[in-house]
């Protein structure tokens, strides 16, 4: 158990650091990535009967999806913005789904989505020069 804990110290301090050094757009790309990591985390957990961590994963991926949707500028992003507000309440429903049923279809949905939603927005990425 000792060995987890330190593999969790160092994960959460590596998590830390990438966040700190991150620009916007690598931001959501951790973002994004992350709920992604929660969501599958959550469909293993129902794959071992562990439903309290397949609930503290999906909150997990629920509050970081909140963040995204929060972080949209509807005003200057137009339609895009308005697409993936629709796209973010869609997944949050799934995951809620999810999550009454102890169903991994809508996980698996989820992972998809934001899945497509992170190779957009890593195409869009700036240029670094």
């Amino acid at each position: 158990m000792h060995a987890r804990h330190l593999a969790n110290q160092y994960r959460q301090t590596s998590v830390s650091s990438a966040v700190l050094d991150a620009n916007p757009h690598q931001l959501v790309s951790l973002m994004l990535a992350g709920a992604r990591e929660r969501a599958r985390l959550a469909i293993a957990c129902l794959d071992r009967g562990d439903l309290p961590r397949k609930a503290q994963a999906i909150t997990d991926a629920s509050a970081i999806i909140g963040g995204l949707n929060g972080a949209l500028n509807l005003d200057a992003g137009g339609e895009i913005a308005s697409g993936l507000q629709a796209l973010y309440d869609y997944a949050q429903r799934r995951l809620l789904s999810a999550n009454l049923d102890n169903d991994a279809g809508p996980l698996r949905e989820v992972d998809d989505l934001l899945g497509d939603i992170e190779s957009a927005w890593r195409a869009i990425a700036p240029d670094p020069a």
